[in-house]
């Protein structure tokens, strides 16, 4: 059971990022707003919790440094 739900996590960030870049991509939403942010962010961790189960590097690197971004990216719209 632990790896099925490992396996949502995965599939739910996939999904976040992609619906992420699509709705910036067609000025949905801004790349300032902190849904846009918020989306990057939730997806980059559900990437990296199925990365990490599965002992995959890359994914788990690139999706850590991805959630740091969107951190201070939210941080910055926060303390505007």
């Amino acid at each position: 059971m632990k790896h099925k739900a490992e396996n949502y996590f995965g599939w739910y960030g996939v999904l976040a990022i992609l619906l992420a870049y699509l709705l910036v991509s067609f000025s949905v939403i801004a790349s300032k707003s902190l849904g846009y942010q918020l989306l990057n962010l939730t997806g980059a961790l559900g990437i990296i919790i199925e990365a990490l189960s599965k002992k995959d590097a890359q994914p788990a690197v690139l999706n850590i440094v991805w959630a740091i971004i969107a951190v201070v990216a939210i941080i910055s719209l926060l303390v505007k």
